[in-house]
């Protein structure tokens, strides 16, 4: 029944030790970029950041759809009085503070190298944080990116979830009818997403909290999947 499977990447894959809201830690990022640069922020700089970042967060502020990292730093940089010159660099040295001490989590290798040599089709849709190019979102996964077939962001679709577009390209892009997609995430808006476009639920629960967000099932490592495809453990 099942013949694909499309994982989100945060929490899902990869393990980023960081909050998964960053509005307590937009002045250290800057703080580190100011003394890696050797820029001169104000008080007055930090909280004209912490205004733009905190428009795009969408834990705070939810939306359906993507914005660029260029547009988002293009803002931020002129209230901090950054040269736009520096655009790159900034973005750079922002993503990375967020980044750094990432792994992919213990099970993850095993189990999409598995699928895919049962021939089940592999994709990601993960939601990128201030619109996080996918050179830095999917570097993340580069050890097991030889294994997916359809590595997408919010980037690639052009919508976030809950919103079920970006699933719906999916299928598409995989000539998978939704029906037959197993989409696995961490958070209710993975399974919001996945149960109103008609793909499979699957929450992955790494914590001994109970969580019900309308999933269909519940796994608590990724090895779990191998019984929905008939894979023998």
């Amino acid at each position: 029944m099942f013949k694909a499977v499309v994982f989100d990447i945060g929490q899902t894959l990869v393990d980023y030790r960081k909050p998964m809201n960053w509005s307590k830690l937009y002045k250290p990022a800057f703080e580190q970029i100011a003394e890696k640069y050797n820029y001169s922020f104000s008080e007055a700089h930090y909280q004209n950041a912490v205004k733009v970042l905190t428009k795009y967060n969408t834990r705070i502020n939810p939306r359906d759809y993507e914005v660029s990292s260029v547009h988002i730093f293009t803002e931020l940089l002129h209230v901090m009085d950054i040269d736009l010159d520096d655009l790159e660099r900034v973005k750079e040295s922002f993503y990375a503070y967020f980044r750094q001490d990432s792994s992919l989590f213990y099970d993850v290798k095993q189990t999409l190298k598995t699928l895919s040599q049962k021939a089940i089709k592999l994709g990601t849709l993960s939601d990128v944080a201030y619109g996080m190019d996918n050179s830095y979102a999917l570097e993340d996964i580069e050890p097991v990116i030889k294994y997916i077939d359809y590595p997408f962001t919010s980037n690639d679709t052009g919508y976030r979830k809950s919103c079920t577009k970006g699933l719906e390209i999916m299928s598409e892009k995989m000539q998978t009818d939704i029906s037959n997609i197993v989409f696995v995430g961490d958070e209710k808006k993975d399974m919001v997403c996945a149960r109103d476009a008609g793909a499979y639920a699957v929450l992955i629960n790494r914590e001994s909290t109970i969580k019900n967000y309308g999933q269909a099932q519940t796994i608590h490592t990724l090895t779990e999947l191998f019984p929905i495809f008939d894979i023998d453990l």
